[in-house]
């Protein structure tokens, strides 16, 4: 069992469950509704729970009673929360879900508020502690400098750092992390080959040649999971055949938690990949996080 600190946001997620995404100015009825919580970060460090290690996760929330049902869930899973950032009158993000019961994708309205974890918090916590560090790429500028305290205090502390969405600078993010988690539409928003990055090996391998000292992944949903290590070699692992897909929301920060799991194990990359998109397949059959490992 390993240590693990997590850093990224938390939300409040609203969840509708409809027969078909509507068109655009009509009424549909939700079939379900749910309220969970979710955040990138937080949903990976309540996996990694599940798969055995010690979690703490920093961030922060405000002090109304959305953030209490968060911090409630995150509890039940005993992630700790001593680096948690409270923000007074703050209003909790939250994430408006739509899921499309035919085929499992959700489509999300996201509302924040609220100020992102700070610098001055994270300088407050003891990363002595840990095993591994895991960083959501945003708020690019204070992660930046969270990653290098990361690297003159404990050098030793492999980082990860998920690359999701394609913000200003957030390529900064990559320099000293051990690996790099990026998504499908952070590489198809990157015109390297001229066709609207179709192809996640010619993704990855330009991103080695910038960062050779890393390890290199990109998740592509129904495709499966490619990965470059630092000797340049290229690995793929094909995604799991479902009979039916019914819920694809967290699928991909569990897909990051397996990787850091199987990192943690001192498994090869292909091993890694393969246990990823198996973890994140099984995700995509179910309902939520609660009871995956």
């Amino acid at each position: 069992m390993a240590r693990v600190l997590v850093v990224g946001i938390a939300t409040l997620d609203i969840i509708n469950s409809v027969d078909g995404y509507p068109e655009e100015d009509t009424e549909v009825r939700a079939s379900t509704q749910a309220m969970r919580r979710g955040g990138n970060a937080c949903n990976t460090a309540v996996v990694l729970r599940q798969l055995g290690h010690e979690c703490s996760w920093a961030g922060t929330l405000a002090d109304d009673a959305s953030s209490a049902i968060i911090r409630d869930d995150l509890a039940s899973y005993a992630v700790n929360m001593d680096a948690v950032q409270t923000v007074a009158g703050g209003c909790s993000p939250t994430s408006y879900v739509t899921l499309n019961q035919r085929n499992g994708s959700r489509t999300i309205v996201h509302y924040r508020d609220l100020p992102e974890y700070s610098l001055a918090a994270f300088q407050q916590v003891d990363l002595a502690g840990f095993d591994w560090l895991h960083f959501e790429g945003r708020n690019v500028t204070q992660t930046r400098a969270m990653l290098d305290i990361a690297q003159q205090q404990v050098p030793a502390v492999p980082c990860s750092v998920e690359i999701e969405k394609p913000r200003r600078a957030i390529e900064t993010l990559c320099m000293g992390a051990k690996l790099l988690l990026y998504s499908r539409s952070y590489a198809q928003s990157r015109d390297v080959t001229n066709h609207e990055m179709s192809d996640p090996v010619a993704f990855l391998q330009t991103q080695q040649q910038i960062v050779p000292t890393a390890e290199h992944i990109c998740s592509w949903a129904e495709r499966g999971a490619w990965g470059v290590n630092r000797q340049g070699k290229v690995l793929h692992s094909p995604a799991i055949d479902l009979p039916r897909v019914v819920d694809t929301l967290g699928a991909g920060d569990t897909f990051n938690a397996a990787i850091i799991h199987a990192k943690l194990a001192g498994l090869p990359l292909a091993d890694c990949l393969r246990d990823a998109c198996l973890l994140a397949g099984q995700k995509c059959a179910r309902q939520g996080l609660r009871g995956l490992c």
